[in-house]
């Protein structure tokens, strides 16, 4: 059927954990073009690519390949439908060397060993053409971001696919790497190929893409071909980001954020930091953007006692420098939440016991048993703030993974934290979830917390925080805020494109002079 698209997905469908990732969503994509899925994070995409990957299987819905229903339930089977996927998260392993990762389990042998020359050959000019100048004999970790993205498109084109998919290929990449990879992809659709190119930014979409669809809440709303889109239209999708973001509130410490001791670090080194130094007050929402690897993370580490650092200080609103351990932290009123690792909640114990864990830990006063009694009032409380759609004797692992992250936000709320640090506290949750930890994060910051925030999402932090300092090789890149602070910006600072506008982050003093 060659009048048919080489690919159609039909009301496909996915529901992870407890809420719907994918709803009904349908999509072509012709022969020989670029089409482009444009959505927030959290929109199903990457939900998406890795139904086609054959990592996921569609709860209902069917996917057809040259008019014909097929089914693709795993890896193999993708690639056997002549499928590749780059994935935003690329299964790839940072201990092997590249070559080792651009042959995973598809080795080329000969009289039954490996051929590494065999490997080499045939990657070299891909690589060259890729623009990726590197020694393929070491390990991969040895990499920068942008350079393991490229490895893990390059995997994905040694396969010589029919269809590839690309999930927000464009994220760790500077502008000339960009413009790179713009060409290849170009040049691969001159030959034939047909793309799905899933994208957070509109103007990547308009700039590639034949056909452009638009995902939102796990739904497509819009499919056009790019000539056809209208300006009303593009502004509609470039917008979809906004209703993300609660509007900033009154903050309550306006007037003590200025009288009351703030935090500050100063020089300080550790794990990957190189003498970083920065000042956040009270009632503010300072964003850390950064790279994976950036050092982002591992500040937020330091400030909560959970990693040492080689020398600098850093003075707390309380008056102490860096806690020792997480107890102290927490004693302290410096709360630690993250996306990473579960986040901490234990899913064979029920909401109301994980709602507790942390006062009960925390408190050197008072009770310090466990009280189903107590634990019950304190969740009846917090499950209805945070709207969590479960009764609290449910078990915390029958939760979908954005109630799941409100349960680690709310056990932090009732020791009335002072500091509150965030490490990508919206990753991989849906979209209503998201809107709602948005708020909490707001209301925390109006009550007069500091509130430091990392995420490598740069239309997240753009879009929820006052400031922003970047991070790019354990060393501070520049700060960003008011009409500057928009994601583009922000990714020419943690990437390193020379046109992005860098300045040093300024200190308390000299922002309260300005």
């Amino acid at each position: 059927m060659s009048d048919s698209p080489l690919i159609s997905v039909r009301n496909l469908a996915k529901r992870l954990g407890g809420f719907v990732a994918l709803e009904d969503v349908s999509l072509a994509a012709e022969r020989g073009t670029i089409h482009a899925i444009v959505g927030e994070s959290g929109a199903g995409k990457s939900t998406m690519a890795r139904i086609l990957a054959g990592i996921e299987r569609a709860d209902s819905g069917a996917i057809e390949i040259d008019g014909h229903s097929v089914a693709i339930d795993s890896p193999s089977a993708a690639r056997k439908h002549g499928i590749a996927v780059a994935l935003q998260q690329s299964a790839l392993f940072p201990d092997r060397s590249v070559l080792a990762n651009l042959f995973v389990n598809r080795e080329p042998l000969r009289s039954g060993l490996v051929s590494r020359r065999e490997m080499q050959a045939r990657s070299f000019a891909l690589l060259r053409q890729l623009g990726l100048a590197v020694d393929v004999g070491a390990p991969l970790g040895e990499l920068g971001a942008a350079e393991r993205q490229l490895v893990g498109i390059a995997r994905a084109l040694l396969d010589h696919p029919r269809l590839l998919v690309l999930d927000e290929s464009c994220e760790a990449l500077d502008r000339s790497q960009g413009d790179r990879l713009f060409a290849v992809l170009r040049e691969l659709k001159a030959r034939g190929m047909t793309m799905l190119y899933l994208t957070s930014r509109l103007e990547e979409a308009l700039a590639l893409a034949d056909q452009v669809s638009v995902i939102r809440n796990g739904r497509d709303v819009l499919s056009k071909p790019r000539s056809d889109l209208t300006a009303t239209e593009e502004a509609m999708i470039g917008q979809l980001g906004l209703t993300l973001f609660p509007l900033p509130l009154r903050s309550l410490s306006n007037v003590a954020g200025t009288l009351r001791p703030q935090l500050t670090v100063s020089g300080l080194s550790g794990g990957r930091l190189a003498g970083v130094g920065f000042s956040a007050r009270a009632g503010e929402i300072v964003g850390l953007a950064g790279l994976r690897g950036s050092g982002a993370s591992d500040l937020l580490a330091m400030l909560f006692g959970q990693r040492r650092a080689r020398k600098g200080k850093v003075r707390f609103p309380d008056g102490d420098g860096l806690p020792k351990t997480r107890t102290e932290a927490a004693r302290r009123g410096i709360c630690l939440i993250s996306s990473h690792a579960g986040n901490g909640v234990m899913a064979d114990k029920s909401i109301a016991f994980n709602l507790s864990s942390v006062v009960l830990g925390a408190r050197d006063w008072g009770r310090r048993w466990y009280s189903p009694k107590a634990a019950a009032e304190r969740a009846a409380r917090l499950v209805e703030a945070l709207r969590i759609r479960s009764g609290s004797d449910e078990l915390a692992g029958s939760l979908s993974a954005g109630g799941r992250q409100k349960v680690a936000l709310g056990r932090w709320l009732e020791i009335g934290p002072q500091v509150v640090l965030l490490d990508e506290p919206a990753r991989g949750i849906d979209i209503g979830s998201k809107q709602e930890i948005y708020g909490l994060v707001r209301q925390m910051a109006a009550s007069g917390c500091v509130v430091l925030m990392h995420s490598s999402e740069m239309s997240e932090l753009a879009g929820l925080c006052d400031r922003v300092i970047a991070f790019r090789d354990g060393r501070l890149a520049g700060e960003v805020a008011g009409s500057e602070m928009d994601a583009a910006t922000l990714r020419k600072l943690i990437t390193g494109d020379t046109a992005a506008p860098a300045r040093e982050p300024a200190t308390t003093s000299q922002r309260n002079a300005a």
